[in-house]
């Protein structure tokens, strides 16, 4: 798996179901710890709600960390259907939490159950999705004389320039495509005769390289 799917900007939606209010927090993260961050401070920031129910996806596929909680709600009616929706829409690296304000009229668990999914899908609307992929950072020696024009080159060729750092030589980092790496490979050697060879010095996942 080289590509997934998470939330484009942190979100907040509202829905009222027959006078209770659910209001859905959904934000970016990428630890465990972070998201249980936001239940708690939505437990002090919204210290008069009776429920704080959560459902967190976290890392990529195909084996993401997964949790779930009803928070009180009977078993089942909250934290699961607030996971499915996540899940769903294939998002990972996002932290849902629903705050519910009761509104006096019980909705049996169905009710609850559809209430907890609607609000992450309207917190996901507003939210967006970003693609992650996961890419192969290049490290890349050059002359000072070269530098510049490879540079500017390899950016006008849609290549992601992570950096530069100038010492003896100048050494770019770029981010690359597992499927890309033969294409680089190819314009580098065009770009400097030949007397150039980008190493491979890790892996991490960044946020779309696609324009």
């Amino acid at each position: 798996m080289t590509a997934y799917l998470t939330v484009a900007r942190d979100a907040d939606a509202e829905i009222d179901v027959k006078r209770s209010r659910f209001l859905c927090t959904l934000r970016r993260v990428e630890e465990e710890a972070a998201a249980r961050a936001v239940v708690e401070a939505l437990r002090k920031e919204h210290w008069d709600a009776r429920h704080h129910c959560s459902a967190f996806v976290l890392g990529p596929p195909p084996n993401p960390v997964e949790r779930s909680s009803d928070d009180g709600e009977p078993a089942g009616t909250a934290g699961a259907p607030m996971l499915e929706v996540l899940r769903g829409r294939g998002l990972s690296d996002v932290a849902a939490v629903v705050t519910r304000w009761f509104g006096g009229t019980l909705l049996g668990t169905g009710g609850l159950a559809r209430a907890y999914g609607d609000a992450v899908r309207a917190a996901a609307d507003a939210a967006g999705t970003v693609r992650r992929e996961l890419v192969r950072e290049h490290s890349l020696l050059l002359d000072h004389a070269d530098a510049g024009r490879v540079e500017s080159e390899l950016r006008s060729r849609g290549v992601t320039v992570l950096g530069a750092t100038y010492g003896a030589e100048v050494e770019l980092r770029l981010a690359v495509p597992p499927e890309g790496e033969a294409a680089l490979a190819g314009q580098l050697a065009e770009l400097t005769g030949g007397t150039a060879e980008s190493t491979v010095i890790g892996e991490r996942w960044v946020d779309s390289l696609e324009p």
